[in-house]
C-alpha cells in the first residue's frame, strides 16, 4: 500500500466500531469516540482528519 494511502479494510473496521459506539454511548461526545478509536485502531494522521472531517461533531443549527 502506499504510504499515506487510506486503508479501506481497517476503515470499515473503524466505522463500524464508531457507529457501535455512538449508539451504545450516547453520552459520550463524538470527539472523544474519534480520540479512542485513533488510539484503539493506530490510525495514520491522513485517517484521523478524514474521520474528524466526516464524523466530528456536527455543527450547530445556527450556524450558516
Amino acid at each position: 500500500m502506499e504510504p499515506g494511502a487510506i486503508n479501506k479494510d481497517k476503515m470499515k473496521k473503524v466505522l463500524q466500531w464508531l457507529s457501535e459506539n455512538v449508539r451504545n454511548h450516547p453520552d459520550k461526545s463524538r470527539i472523544d469516540i474519534l480520540r479512542e478509536a485513533e488510539i484503539q485502531y493506530d490510525l495514520s494522521p491522513r485517517e484521523c482528519a478524514f474521520l474528524d472531517e466526516q464524523f466530528g461533531e456536527p455543527p450547530s443549527k445556527s450556524c450558516h
